[in-house]
């Protein structure tokens, strides 16, 4: 059941608003959590046991570590002074060992799950290295839906708790509807119990302003994806299924297109499921900031899929770089480099880590490894010739601060993204390199006007949609940009001008959606992982 299917926005969006708004106040939480169970069961089927086991995990393990905090409490008022702090560790190690074990339980089914066909076949390689040849035991298997989603969700709960930033909630249907909500289970943002747990929870009284506002925001994404991405969807299927035919600006178009297709899709994914939890008062975290207007490539990754840095940043990032290896590798690096590689050295290591989770968390291939691995040597060698830039750029006498530098720096940033994009979508790392390459070979600007490019499902009407439909994304996230609320705005407008702008979406999406005959339906990229 697609975000966008009339399905989705009757039975499950309108059913569920309906009877979220009859029942009492104390009961809109049940509600919420029987729709999202609902919603899942109708795309997982007999899978929603994953969703429910890893819900009960998190929710007995956190219990367990608020057991163990409260017996600490208790035992430290009554000990010895000389015996607090040996008891302190003890009762560290305990709650350790149980954040561990529910770690390991809810990432092991999610291995097992998505990656053990790659395992497989990565050992099989390995033994044919030694000429030891034997078929890759593993098989591919269904996965449940947001698998890979809710499980970051889960660690982000059961981690959080083991480090005191709130105590594990004693309810487990809070624990669950904060895993299983639906508007948010297929693609994200993805979660934070201390965000959006209570906000689930609670029940919230109709808002006609709630409601409006996540209209406004659902017919948003709407636009994005059936106007633009569906219709990119065409060109790009086209162009990366048969990339061996292609060649010159047939491709660019195509890497070019996908970025488009990708950007459309996935944020205005998100605005459909932000728009869905406004409509029940709930607040779900931006995704997106205004990704291409960034200078550098680690500025992008902080405005694009935000929640997915912000958690490799707290979980990953962090807990490696703070763990006792790695404050004796940086003793050491001070001991034995300059400052500047003292701090390098281990920070490049544990970016490593991160974009290599960052890389495998997308899919279990080796182009997606190396997706992660490209933007990490991206950014450090741009930290490691910062000081060479630095004095070549003030021996020039280059303003950086400047706007056409700034300008140079986002175009560049565009062609990082772009290349990486280019990998993304390629069937596999072959096909990325023969399609790099084949951008550079027979290019001619000529393509643009001999109807080369019309031949790839698209017709000139089709290209001015998405030439408009680019600019209206450029436009609109340059008005952002520059500060301003689109939405908070629009409701100061006299009411004119307001339906006008959503009967222009409105419509938009009803006659120059890409849908029915001569378009392919198109699912949600992010959904497969």
């Amino acid at each position: 059941m697609s975000y966008t299917s009339i399905s989705y926005l009757v039975f499950i969006l309108l059913g569920a608003f309906i009877v979220y708004n009859i029942v009492p106040l104390k009961h809109r939480w049940k509600v919420l959590l029987a729709f999202s169970y609902l919603f899942y069961f109708i795309n997982s089927g007999r899978y929603i046991i994953f969703i429910l086991f890893g819900s009960l995990t998190i929710y007995v393990g956190g219990l367990l570590i608020n057991k163990i905090d409260d017996g600490c409490s208790m035992a430290r008022k009554a000990l010895p002074k000389e015996n607090k702090k040996e008891y302190k560790a003890l009762i560290g190690w305990q709650k350790k060992c149980v954040c561990v074990c529910v770690v390991l339980v809810n990432v092991g089914i999610l291995i097992f799950l998505k990656y053990s066909v790659f395992l497989g076949q990565v050992f099989t390689d390995v033994l044919g290295l030694i000429h030891i040849n034997v078929e890759n035991p593993m098989y591919q298997r269904m996965m449940p839906l947001g698998i890979s989603f809710y499980t970051l969700s889960a660690v982000s709960y059961i981690v959080d708790v083991y480090r005191g930033k709130y105590r594990a909630s004693d309810k487990f249907g809070k624990v669950a509807l904060f895993l299983a909500f639906f508007p948010h289970i297929v693609e994200g943002p993805i979660a934070r119990f201390d965000l959006v747990g209570e906000q689930m929870y609670e029940g919230h009284r109709f808002s006609y302003e709630n409601m409006t506002m996540g209209l406004q925001l659902i017919l948003w994404g709407f636009f994005k994806k059936i106007v633009i991405a569906d219709r990119a969807n065409m060109y790009v299927n086209q162009i990366f299924d048969n990339y061996a035919s292609y060649t010159g600006l047939p491709v660019v178009v195509g890497m070019l297109l996908y970025t488009l297709q990708l950007y459309a899709e996935f944020s205005g994914c998100m605005d459909i499921v932000r728009g869905s939890a406004q409509m029940f008062g709930i607040g779900l975290s931006e995704n997106f900031n205004q990704p291409f207007m960034s200078k550098t490539v680690s500025e992008f990754w902080r405005r694009w899929h935000m929640t997915l840095g912000a958690w490799f940043k707290d979980y990953v990032f962090y807990s490696v770089s703070l763990s006792k290896p790695f404050v004796k590798l940086s003793k050491k690096t001070r001991e034995h480099m300059n400052t500047f590689f003292a701090t390098f050295v281990p920070m490049s290591i544990a970016m490593f880590i991160v974009w290599f989770g960052t890389g495998i968390w997308h899919g279990a291939s080796w182009k997606y490894v190396m997706y992660g691995l490209y933007y990490w040597a991206i950014m450090v060698i741009g930290l490691l010739m910062e000081p060479l830039f630095k004095k070549l750029y003030g021996k020039m006498n280059v303003d950086r601060q400047g706007k056409v530098y700034r300008l140079l720096q986002v175009v560049r940033t565009f062609i990082f993204v772009n290349v990486g994009m280019l990998m993304f979508r390629a069937d596999d790392l072959t096909a990325f390199g023969h399609m790099f390459v084949s951008m550079f070979r027979e290019f001619t600007f000529a393509d643009l006007t001999n109807g080369t490019l019309l031949g790839m499902k698209l017709d000139m009407a089709d290209f001015a949609v998405l030439a408009v439909g680019a600019l209206v994304l450029f436009l609109v996230g340059l008005y952002k940009e520059k500060g301003h609320q689109i939405r908070a705005e629009l409701a100061t407008k006299n009411i004119a001008l307001r339906w006008a702008v959503y009967y222009v979406l409105l419509f938009g999406v009803i006659i120059l959606g890409a849908y029915g005959k001569g378009y392919e339906v198109a699912g949600f990229i992010y959904a497969q992982f």
